[in-house]
């Protein structure tokens, strides 16, 4: 497991509706290239999720990379892009502990 976990939650800004298919894929394939180039850098893309119940977002995206600052960089780069215009968004960055606070149970 890599030292930093980057959890990002999402949901569609109304103008992105707005777009035509096409445009919004024109968008994703930008945004897709960013992704690629953070995983040959050494990032991980665990998975994006679809959030249920009472929540202010729509997908939950978890990424493992491997220090604090390369997530950082890749969000800098998702931002330059003008993803954070298209998408409201939360981010969270945690960083593994050398000590965790209690052990699970092996399963």
């Amino acid at each position: 497991m890599s030292e930093s976990l980057w959890i990002h939650y999402a949901r569609p800004r109304p103008h992105w509706y707005r777009l035509s298919a096409e445009q919004q894929q024109e968008k994703r394939a930008v945004w897709a290239e960013l992704a690629e180039k953070a995983q040959q850098q050494g990032a991980k893309h665990v998975g994006q999720y679809h959030v249920r119940g009472q929540h202010d977002f729509e997908t939950v995206e978890v990424w493992q990379f491997p220090t604090p600052e390369a997530a950082f960089a890749y969000w800098a780069s998702l931002a330059a892009a003008a993803y954070n215009e298209w998408f409201a968004f939360s981010n969270n960055v945690g960083m593994q502990l050398e000590k965790p606070a209690y052990e699970y149970a092996s399963s």
